[in-house]
């Protein structure tokens, strides 16, 4: 064999080696598919991943729990064009182009408790609050 074609299969032989290293191969598989009244123009999924937020292109934010299910909506207008997650899972920026503004928004998330034959003291239909003091060290 020609020192030529040594070098020429040697070539070959490296560039092969490298590139069937440096390909990724990727499988994926749809989870879920929410089905949407209205067309989608961001989403946005909570820190904890607890919930997924989709704003719309009525002006309207579709609140999802993680198991697709379809918890509230809130309107924050036309403008709004994306929404980004904050560090919390309460937390959203809205922002919008055209009126060059962020708005930084807390959801309070109301729980329905069931206490149904536990003893009460009070008006069976009065409102509580619970506040949970986490940011202590």
């Amino acid at each position: 064999m020609s020192p030529r074609y040594i070098i020429s299969l040697l070539s070959s032989l490296v560039v092969a080696v490298f590139f069937s290293h440096s390909l990724a191969f990727v499988e994926w598989d749809v989870q879920r598919t929410l089905n949407l009244e209205k067309p989608p123009l961001d989403v946005a999924v909570s820190g904890n991943g607890r919930w997924i937020f989709i704003l719309t292109d009525q002006g309207s934010i579709l609140i999802y729990s993680a198991d697709g299910t379809l918890k509230d909506k809130i309107t924050v207008g036309k403008d709004v064009d994306s929404i980004k997650a904050g560090p919390r899972e309460d937390t959203l920026f809205l922002t919008s182009r055209k009126n060059k503004t962020v708005q930084h928004i807390t959801l309070d998330f109301v729980y329905d408790i069931n206490i149904s034959g536990s003893p009460f003291k009070g008006p069976t239909d009065a409102p509580v609050a619970i506040t949970v003091f986490n940011d202590y060290q």
